[in-house]
């Protein structure tokens, strides 16, 4: 069985599997689509050994649907909030709104996509981020994805706010850091939440802080 959870700020992917297996007293829990410990939003966990198995096959290939908060004038390296500021662009004007559509409506489409340097991806064994946080050079391979549809929700600078549909293995900081940069005036990710994987929304889901023994059992569902 699964559950649909609606993942708070500031709670990481595992606290949720570990907080679902101490509910449940069930061991084998897992989850699909990490979400950063700053994200919010739909997280899929599977319960027993035969769920965990399928997480991979509900949300291979999967399109995922988002709401970026993006805040522009400033990149950090970790393309996020959690990160430390590498450039300031002085005396830059703020784009204007017919400036941030054109930009967004060039960011549709399929196109390579250099993945974060903080990161979780392998580079010989090694996590792509811990190598960052020595202060390693990291360079990684850009990646094939589809952003299928991306509309502004509301535009003052510095705040830039969007909903974008993506191809799986996108990764919304890298978009908002290159939004910013097609900008000309730098850009990261500031808060993100996830509402949809496939046809899944994070609407049908349920926080975390409310469930108990008492109460999972309603919540559990049988994705197909």
């Amino acid at each position: 069985m699964f559950i649909l959870i609606d993942k708070s700020k500031g709670m990481t992917s595992h606290d949720v599997v570990d907080e679902v297996r101490s509910i449940t007293g069930e061991r084998k829990v897992g989850h699909a689509g990490t979400l950063d410990p700053n994200a919010t939003g739909l997280l899929i966990v599977g319960i027993s050994r035969e769920s965990t198995r399928r997480l991979g096959g509900i949300t291979k290939d999967t399109d995922k649907l988002y709401q970026a908060e993006i805040y522009l004038g400033e990149e950090r390296n970790t393309d996020d909030a959690e990160g430390v500021a590498l450039n300031r662009p002085e005396d830059v004007l703020p784009p204007a709104k017919r400036e941030v559509d054109n930009v967004l409506g060039s960011m549709k489409g399929k196109q390579m996509q250099e993945p974060p340097a903080y990161s979780a991806i392998k580079i010989k064994g090694k996590k792509a981020y811990e190598l960052a946080r020595k202060g390693e050079n990291v360079n990684l391979k850009p990646r094939e994805i589809v952003v299928y549809s991306i509309k502004l929700m509301s535009y003052q600078y510095p705040v830039l706010n969007i909903e974008c549909r993506v191809s799986s293995g996108t990764y919304i900081r890298a978009l908002a850091r290159d939004i910013g940069r097609k900008l000309g005036c730098g850009a990261y990710l500031r808060n993100l939440r996830r509402t949809g994987i496939g046809k899944y929304k994070v609407d049908d889901a349920v926080r975390i802080e409310y469930l108990n023994k008492d109460n999972i059992n309603s919540f559990l569902v049988d994705l197909v």
